[in-house]
């Protein structure tokens, strides 16, 4: 494993300016100003930096800025000290660093505490070098007892430094630190001691805790947050003082401090699984939430909340009460993580309690200055929703209010009711005539096409007895307005014209004048002729008044051209007739109520072909309409159709709630029966057999490994060399290879030359450049390379988005008589794949991305697979993207094969595709991929990788 680089404490941004020559610094150096100084000392650190030391500018440096006593230049000499060469040739310290050393130490004595405390800071980033900081040992000790704390708190960590590196150089560090511990009153010196101790002498670390074990709770927040680490890392090792630390814990659950509350709670889940314990740490983080102020900690602490609440579900249920006052939170994110928890809190125990709050949160939503009312409306609803289907008993007490909201203007919402509705009255038959009954009042209020259709069917299929069902037409027809439709608006177009009658005879010859003037033709902006009466412009007036009168909602619906509606209330009608005629023996009665239903749909229909409408009725509509109308002049002839209306429709829907349940139990079981699968020649950990004390703990250390990648599986030799792309040919000078690694948002690129001839290659340069979304880093040195000899470069390339990217370049070197040589590389076609995941989204979050993204690339799909079902395998393997189609819509023999599509990339880019194919009679698969997204490089990038599959006509394997 190769050695960690050497920490960067400093960041310089370097000037694009021509670089001064070495007497124009040293000039700088000698006879300029502070200000010049400054300027000059900061080009010689930048110059280090990148590789050129200017070694002999050290001693002016030393004879000119050393002495100095502007404190900005002390600052840029200890970043020059940091970077500059301290060691000769031989490994030896330069002699010149004895004067340095010397100014240090003056430095650490300086009577200005600023210079003392920006010193020790500076030993701290040089606490490597041992021979450097031997002769200053003694002074650091002595800054221990200066009278200001900026230079005592920087003096423990210079100490702690130079401990850490070189333990010998003060092997009484611990014992000093520690009485300087019990003897310090500032806050900040005491935690960084205390940081010390738990660093290097846990067991001092502890005797201090133990020693100042009664006034903790009264001590400073930082050294709170220390304490609570030690406890932590103490207990791992079974502390014999676990019971006094999980007392000192709960007295810190009480503090004011937000942070020292969160760690205590999360350390005392890590210590304890005392129902009492975990009641506590439960209750400070909902009291945490509702006090922060900060979104982004609200969600973090309803994280581990939820954490807990899997693990000691029952212990928690007492607080539910407490954690419905989350919701008076302002962010929805908060709302929708708060009630995700309540939701699966709520018990047959506390569900009435929940329901009655949730119910009053519905009520105040309909207040003015309701903050977000309309989304908190919609996750209250959907709240009600999933608890009511799930405990029955309260079912009964909340579709009735959650009626009220049928009529509401914000759409989703209403949608969201007419979904519990329709699942309330196929599960709860006993509620059926109420709901029924409370949908047909409520008709009048109703406003959205969506709701009516879900109402309407509703209807359609629960309204059983013959007094509701006459009760139902009396309400469609006063939604309808007057039938049939089109005669009464072309009455209402009549009256309108015989109103103006009188006023046109008046003004007849003037009319007659206007009209003749603007029947003329006339020359339009883009140079055609046009001609315009008064008459036919009068006449439009008319009608769009007649239009824009006011009418009642489901017939404004239909003039507005919503006939999917119109079909949705002919097959309600038609299901209402068939039942009336089952139930009434009334000849009279079913035929009057019959003859009624068959006017109103062929009032749909001509008025859907008339001038009243924004758009002309659609051929499915109109086909839908007319096949019931022919259901009902056939009543008594055609028994197979009236069981598809009448129990077929009603049986799919019972079986899709049937396979959604399995779904969501199917997904239910899966999360809580994973296994952890295991190798058999796996060493056994015993801690899986003793008994489970507390929660798992939580190790930083683990975790910042975990983030860094660290402890992440390493790739296999195949795996690597597949990623592996030749930069150049066999026959060039110089032959080069790269081994191409994604990782998180970078691409590594570990290149490998090898040098071919005969001759040594000098300043040889690798150059890259690349097009898309790529950044180069950092660029690779310049390098010698002897005769047939190896050298590895690595670079590295920031990707920002998921736009197909390719890296190019050329390899540069210094030939026979200094002439330059060039070879140009291979182009390196960066995968996009790595970047996207699949990922899933409901059916209304896809249509809504759907209608906003703008980007489409339509992909013509031709393939020589025969089975539609492999063909859509093949795009989602290709594409990496997930099936949100249910499989079921998806079985069966069929020739065509419509499916949508969904993936997100790293970035936080979504892509659509939806998949439109059929078989034709020669067995190919034709049709088409549309890919919708954001942005265009995602779209671009997917068509081209479906169409590049294409190209293969290999038979594909899974």
């Amino acid at each position: 494993m190769a050695s960690p680089d050497s920490s960067c404490y400093t960041v310089v941004l370097e000037s694009s300016a021509e670089y001064p020559s070495t007497a124009e610094l040293r000039s700088g150096l000698e006879k300029g100003s502070d200000e010049v100084k400054v300027d000059t000392l900061r080009k010689i650190i930048i110059s280090t930096i990148n590789g050129n030391a200017q070694p002999a500018l050290m001693m002016p440096i030393i004879q000119y800025v050393l002495p100095s006593r502007n404190k900005q230049l002390k600052k840029l000499l200890h970043f020059y000290w940091e970077v500059c060469p301290k060691y000769d040739d031989n490994g030896k310290l330069k002699q010149e660093m004895i004067l340095v050393v010397n100014a240090i130490r003056n430095d650490l004595q300086h009577p200005n505490e600023y210079i003392r405390g920006a010193t020790l800071r500076f030993l701290q980033k040089i606490s490597k070098d041992a021979e450097l900081l031997e002769p200053l040992i003694p002074t650091c000790r002595s800054c221990l007892e200066h009278r200001h704390s900026y230079v005592r708190k920087n003096a423990v960590f210079a100490i702690f430094s130079i401990y850490r590196e070189f333990e010998h150089l003060i092997p009484d560090a611990p014992e000093l630190m520690h009485t300087f511990l019990v003897a310090e009153t500032d806050s900040t010196c005491k935690r960084n001691a205390f940081v010390f101790l738990a660093q290097c002498a846990m067991p001092k670390a502890v005797e201090y805790i133990l020693s100042i074990y009664d006034t903790i709770s009264s001590l400073d927040e930082s050294l709170q947050m220390s304490l609570i680490e030690v406890i932590r890392l103490d207990c791992k090792s079974d502390s014999a003082h676990k019971s006094r630390y999980i007392r000192c814990i709960f007295e810190l659950l009480e503090t004011s401090s937000h942070a020292v509350k969160y760690e205590a709670a999360t350390t005392l889940t890590t210590l304890t699984q005392n129902p009492a314990a975990i009641k506590a740490a439960a209750s400070c983080f909902i009291n945490l939430v509702i006090k922060e102020s900060d979104n982004n900690v609200k969600l973090i602490v309803l994280d581990r909340l939820e954490s807990l609440r899997s693990k000691h579900g029952h212990i928690l249920d007492s607080l539910i009460e407490d954690i419905l006052q989350i919701l008076s939170s302002a962010d929805m994110e908060v709302r929708r993580k708060a009630m995700s928890i309540i939701l699966s809190m709520t018990s047959s125990r506390n569900v009435e309690e929940v329901v009655l709050f949730l119910k009053k949160q519905l009520l105040k939503t309909q207040e003015v200055d309701f903050e977000k009312a309309p989304e908190y409306r919609q996750l209250l609803i959907q709240s009600i929703h999933v608890t009511a289907v799930k405990f029955s008993e309260v079912a009964a007490s909340v579709v009735h209010a959650l009626m009220e909201f049928l009529g509401d203007t914000n759409n989703p919402s209403a949608l969201d009711v007419v979904s519990f509705v329709r699942e309330v009255v196929e599960k709860f038959p006993h509620l059926r005539a109420t709901i029924t009954e409370k949908l047909i009042s409520t008709l009048s209020e109703i406003k959205s096409g969506k709701v009516f259709r879900g109402v309407l069917w509703i209807l359609g299929e629960y309204v059983e007895t013959a007094a509701d069902i006459q009760s139902t037409m009396r309400e469609i027809r006063k939604v309808l307005g007057e039938i049939p439709i089109l005669a009464s608006e072309q009455r209402l177009l009549d009256a309108a014209s015989n109103e103006d009658g009188a006023d046109e005879e008046g003004e007849g010859k003037d009319k007659e004048k206007e009209k003749a003037a603007a029947s003329r033709p006339r020359v339009l902006a883009d140079g055609t002729y046009a001609t315009e009466t008064a008459y036919s412009s009068t006449t439009t007036a008319r009608l769009e008044a007649v239009k824009a009168a006011s009418k009642p909602p489901l017939r404004t619906l239909l003039l507005g051209g919503d006939f999917f509606t119109g079909s949705v209330l002919a097959a309600a009608l038609t299901k209402l007739v068939l039942r009336f005629s089952e139930k009434s023996k009334d000849v009279a009665a079913v035929n009057i109520l019959r003859a009624e239903s068959m006017l109103i749909m062929t009032s749909i229909i001509r008025v859907g072909q008339s001038k009243f409408v924004t758009v002309h009725i659609d051929e499915d509509s109109n086909e839908r309409i007319m096949n019931c109308i022919q259901t009902l002049s056939e009543l008594e002839t055609q028994p197979a159709v009236q069981e598809v209306f009448l129990k077929d429709t009603q049986a799919a829907y019972s079986k899709m709630l049937g396979a959604q349940e399995k779904l969501a139990a199917d997904k239910k079981a899966s999360e809580a029966t994973k296994a952890t699968i295991v190798q058999v020649d796996d060493l056994l950990s015993f801690r899986q057999f003793t008994k489970k004390t507390a929660d798992d703990a939580i190790d930083y250390d683990e975790d910042l490994g975990r983030a860094t990648g660290a402890g992440e599986q390493q790739e296999d030799f195949m795996s690597n060399l597949s990623r592996i792309s030749q930069l150049t040919g066999f026959s060039d000078p110089i032959y080069a290879e790269a081994y191409v690694k994604m990782h998180g948002f970078d691409i590594l690129l570990d290149v490998l030359l090898v040098n071919q001839t005969a001759n040594t290659l000098q300043n040889l340069c690798l150059d890259f450049a690349t097009l898309g979304d790529l950044k180069i880093v950092e660029r690779p040195s310049v390098f010698t390379i002897a005769p047939h000899g190896f050298q590895s470069i690595k670079a590295t390339v920031k990707v920002s988005s998921t736009e197909t990217g390719v890296i190019f370049g050329s390899i540069l070197w210094e030939g026979p008589n200094l002439s330059e040589a060039c070879v140009i590389l291979n182009d390196i076609h960066i995968d996009i794949m790595d970047y996207i995941k699949p990922a899933y989204c409901n059916e209304a979050q896809f249509r809504s991305m759907w209608t906003e993204f703008e980007w489409e690339n339509r992909v013509n799909v031709s393939s020589t697979l025969s089975d539609p079902r492999e063909y859509l395998k093949h795009v989602m393997q290709t594409t990496n993207m997930s099936c949100l189609t249910p499989e079921g819509a998806t079985s069966g023999d069929c020739d065509f094969l419509s499916a949508n599509m969904y993936a997100r990339s790293l970035f936080g880019e979504d892509a659509l595709a939806n998949l439109s194919i059929e078989r034709t009679e020669a067995g190919a698969i034709t049709g088409h991929v549309r890919i919708r997204s954001k942005t265009q490089g995602i779209a671009l990038s997917l068509g081209d990788r479906i169409t590049m599959s294409q190209k293969d006509k290999k038979p594909l394997t899974v």
